[in-house]
């Protein structure tokens, strides 16, 4: 039997709840997971049949910590390890606890707000909900930055490859890595650029989002150090998030991925520079306030979970 993916390659929708629990200390948390593995799967189901057209779905990551916790199969998903901290010379891709990560999007919003109050409702009596991002599209999947965001994502039959583990891992075929960030932007410092110079941190024309030449990107700019090559990919859906009273506005940054080793080019590349030093110069207007890596497993897998 072909295992059964969470919907990780689907393209980004209008609406997106992030959501990151954390276990209380000194409590038995198994039976409420097998709960809300049970409720992934209806959600999933309802979703199809009533909102056929909008694209809803909610799908559910695990970390390591997480992982040894709830007593789930071992050995582990090959690259599923809590997230090291990439220091930089200037800027560092920080490093945070995060248990189970829920991704809900719709293109009506309240879908996903019924998935993450059901969500809540299982899991408030064991575990803390440590960060909730309500992401919109913004324009034509802008960036509160103003640029396009996800140029580079692979289309059709390549998402699935590079976002879906393969024959490498054979126990956890079908399932995905997951990393996110939460970035919160400096918009008064960018705001204080030129378009001309924006630009040139990004890698890419504002308006029409077209790629500059070789020859004319700069060897600091956020294209040049994001992308590791045609043969290391992600999935990206990032989505755009912003709060007027507390001035908080950013980019949640969200990767799936064949295997995280792909994830790790990118982040040295970003922070230690390539070469050492050569950092991106996007992280002198973004700051990255959380990161966590989590393991997607197959509906099967979940399946299975819920009844254990």
């Amino acid at each position: 039997m072909n295992p059964d993916s969470q919907n990780v390659t689907d393209y980004t929708n209008n609406n997106t709840i992030f959501m990151v629990w954390n276990f209380k200390d000194n409590l038995e948390v198994r039976a409420f997971f097998n709960q809300v593995c049970s409720l992934l799967i209806n959600l999933n189901n309802s979703a199809n049949v009533r909102f056929p057209v909008s694209r809803a779905s909610c799908v559910m990551g695990i970390g390591y910590d997480a992982w040894l916790r709830l007593g789930l199969p071992v050995p582990l998903p090959k690259e599923l390890a809590d997230f090291a901290p990439v220091v930089g010379e200037k800027h560092t891709a920080v490093s945070s606890k995060g248990d189970l990560h829920f991704h809900i999007r719709a293109d009506n919003h309240s879908i996903c707000y019924d998935m993450a109050a059901a969500i809540a409702d299982v899991l408030t009596p064991v575990a803390t909900c440590t960060e909730e991002i309500h992401g919109f599209r913004y324009w034509d999947s802008r960036s509160i930055l103003g640029f396009v965001d996800g140029t580079e994502n692979p289309h059709g039959q390549d998402r699935e490859y590079f976002g879906i583990v393969g024959d490498d891992d054979p126990v956890y075929k079908g399932g995905s890595y997951l990393f996110v960030q939460k970035y919160v932007h400096d918009l008064t410092a960018w705001k204080g650029l030129s378009t001309e110079q924006q630009e040139k941190v990004i890698g890419r024309s504002k308006s029409n989002d077209i790629e500059m030449a070789d020859e004319v990107k700069p060897s600091n700019s956020h294209i040049a150090l994001a992308n590791v090559g045609d043969d290391f990919k992600i999935v990206r859906d990032n989505m755009p998030f912003g709060n007027m009273s507390t001035n908080e506005m950013g980019t949640y940054f969200i990767a799936y991925a064949s295997t995280f080793s792909t994830v790790q080019k990118m982040l040295n590349n970003m922070f230690i520079g390539s070469p050492e030093g050569n950092y991106d110069r996007i992280l002198d207007f973004s700051t990255p306030k959380t990161g966590s890596l989590f393991f997607v497993p197959t509906f099967n897998m979940i399946d299975d979970f819920s009844s254990n």
